[in-house]
């Protein structure tokens, strides 16, 4: 009954339209009433759940990315893309280009929305002039956003670091993101040329080799912002939150000094939209720092660990069915409140099963992006539409392939980069998790 009141609420409050931060909160006071813990219990948790240090890199990471994204930085990547793609010649050549200016951007911005709003506007109407269809465009687009979820500098994976109370690597997880984040982009890749081939897409052009010359310097200093995260991160110079303050730094100096696209006058509009985003992630950090201690006061976590093993004891089994749970909360609920909501009750399950909670990371931040691509809340799909100016219902008829596969009958049309992205969550970042992440050591830590 005490899970009941306390899941009830949370519901019954989402489905009435309240936000999701308030229904957490509301939560939780519901079932401490119910449980007889003083509300100032509830309070304190609130407070501390964001007193934690690790905070900092959501702020950092969330002004580099913004600034990068808005000041030219996109529309440079993807004349560098051109260029690396353009020599091939290949059929198909500019939606190659969109996935490789979408890894990059990735990679500085740490954010899905913005990718596909930066990328979106200039490739979306660039791909159409050259004879794509404009829905594929949008397509390709909204796929390959789904990249910034799982690579440094992820803010997701900040967050789930955040959920497991911190006892989750921020560095650990930002490693294992980059193999799952790559070979998504490699899989949407291999699917953009079977359609192109097959749907007789445009080939590709060369850039000329002085404008390509230009094009790659141009694009450097922007570029030299994955080094400093990822080179700095893994050469032990900077922690997480070192490495934002930095990116942060270099970024504003690039784009005010270097690329001067950006009007000094822009700048605080800019610094108060990064201002809202981080108290809203925040707001809802807090918050559901509180509804997780009431779920450890109830044992729901252990509850629904007994449940899940008297369904089956086999943990592929189980992760099947976690999968499947989490592709469909991500079309029902954002992202960050899926994450913060999920962790506490599916990471005791699956560390019973012997997952590494790293590689269980991957997979959810993988599941729940897939879903952000759907509506009814489908974040990225919304502003895909929009930035591609096309309707909901004609994105939504066009982009199956790209997120699924036929397990039967499959032609080529039908490849799946979502399914690849998967396999390279189960397979490619788990043996790098394990070097830097003993199995038998997450259990201790988290003291179950």
């Amino acid at each position: 009954m005490d899970i009941f009141v306390l899941l009830a609420t949370m519901f019954g409050c989402f489905v009435i339209g309240m936000p999701i931060a308030y229904a957490l909160a509301l939560a939780a006071i519901a079932g401490a009433l119910w449980i007889g813990i003083p509300l100032e219990a509830v309070m304190l948790q609130i407070s501390n759940g964001v007193s934690k240090v690790a905070m900092l890199t959501i702020p950092f990471f969330v002004l580099a990315g913004a600034i990068m994204a808005e000041g030219g930085m996109a529309r440079r990547l993807v004349a560098f893309a051109d260029v690396l793609v353009g020599f091939t010649r290949v059929r198909g050549g500019l939606s190659v280009v969109n996935v490789v200016a979408t890894t990059f951007l990735s990679g500085i911005s740490g954010s899905a929305v913005a990718d596909t709003s930066a990328i979106g506007s200039v490739m979306i109407p660039q791909m159409e002039q050259s004879g794509f269809p404009r829905v594929f465009a949008t397509n390709v687009t909204i796929s390959a956003s789904v990249q910034a979820l799982l690579v440094p500098p992820s803010h997701n994976a900040v967050i789930y670091s955040l959920a497991t109370g911190g006892t989750i690597s921020i560095i650990s997880l930002f490693m294992a993101g980059v193999v799952p984040g790559l070979l998504l982009g490699f899989a949407i890749i291999v699917l953009c040329l079977v359609i192109a081939y097959r749907d007789g897409h445009p080939r590709g052009k060369t850039v000329p080799l002085a404008d390509a010359v230009k094009i790659s310097i141009n694009a450097l200093w922007g570029l030299v912002t994955l080094v400093i995260i990822l080179g700095g991160i893994l050469a032990g110079v900077f922690t997480a939150i070192e490495a934002g303050a930095v990116a942060c730094v270099w970024a504003f100096c690039v784009t005010m000094f270097v690329y001067r696209d950006y009007r000094w006058r822009d700048l605080p509009a800019l610094i108060h939209r990064t201002m809202r985003t981080v108290a809203m992630v925040l707001t809802l950090i807090a918050c559901a720092s509180s509804v997780g201690y009431i779920m450890a006061l109830t044992q729901m976590p252990a509850k629904i660990t007994a449940f899940f093993l008297s369904i089956s004891t086999d943990k592929y089994v189980i992760l099947l069915l976690i999968n499947a749970m989490l592709l469909l909360l991500g079309c029902l609920v954002d992202m960050a409140p899926s994450i913060l909501i999920a962790t506490p009750i599916l990471l005791p399950v699956m560390l019973k099963l012997g997952v590494d909670p790293v590689h269980f990371g991957m997979i959810m931040l993988l599941n729940l992006g897939i879903g952000l691509c759907h509506p009814p809340v489908g974040a990225i799909l919304f502003v895909g539409c929009a930035v591609g100016e096309v309707t909901i219902e004609q994105v939504l008829r066009r982009i199956w392939p790209f997120l699924r596969r036929d397990v039967r009958g499959a032609d080529a049309g039908d490849l799946s980069a979502g399914d690849l992205a998967l396999a390279a969550a189960s397979a490619g970042a788990v043996a790098i998790v394990r070097l830097q992440y003993p199995l038998s050591d997450a259990a201790s830590r988290l003291n179950l």
